[in-house]
């Protein structure tokens, strides 16, 4: 499940700007405000209990339909004492950005370190088509609640603003009835 490196290189950068990288607030030391995705692909990952070791590296950047950053794919290789090659979905706030060298684009890069330990991080969700396809179906429900409720809120609320509104007309009407009756006594 890999797209083609300039396209999602080309998204994330306007995504990226678009919506700012969503970082857990503890990890937000300084915020910079602009990332990356070229330098963010790639990047070395730490966990918090080894932060002198690399376990793996961002194999890719998960966004949501607002297009803001909602996890990344962590590729630990064999780094990790496991079986193989591993994959890992990690959800924003659950990593920390932190950027080094950034007054150069020819030296910018980025170090990310995991909320998590190493065990914590192997039970996270394995990066599969099984994993995409539930959590593509998900996320598609979700949204269509979400846009379901909503569209049922603005309703209710036309529907109160001009039950207000009537209300409002009938006292008025009553008001200018009592003006026009005081005013022919």
């Amino acid at each position: 499940m890999t797209l083609d490196r300039p396209l999602v290189t080309a998204l994330l950068a306007a995504t990226l700007c678009a919506g700012g990288l969503a970082v857990s607030q503890a990890a937000q030391a300084e915020s910079q405000g602009l990332y990356s995705a070229s330098e963010l692909l790639d990047a070395d990952v730490y966990t918090r209990q080894s932060s002198d070791g690399e376990i793996g590296e961002v194999e890719d950047v998960l966004l949501d339909n607002d297009m803001r950053v909602r996890a990344l794919v962590i590729d630990t290789g064999q780094l990790l004492d496991m079986q193989g090659q591993q994959q890992y979905v990690v959800e924003t706030g659950k990593f920390t950005v932190e950027t080094r060298q950034g007054d150069s684009l020819d030296t910018l890069e980025y170090r990310i370190t995991l909320d998590l330990t190493e065990d914590e991080l192997a039970r996270q969700p394995e990066y599969t088509d099984t994993w995409w396809n539930a959590a593509t179906q998900s996320l598609q429900q979700a949204w269509a609640e979400t846009r379901e409720g909503a569209a049922s809120a603005w309703e209710t609320t036309q529907e109160g603003a001009s039950q207000a509104m009537d209300r409002i007309g009938q006292a008025l009407e009553r008001v200018g009835k009592q003006v026009q009756e005081a005013s022919d006594q």
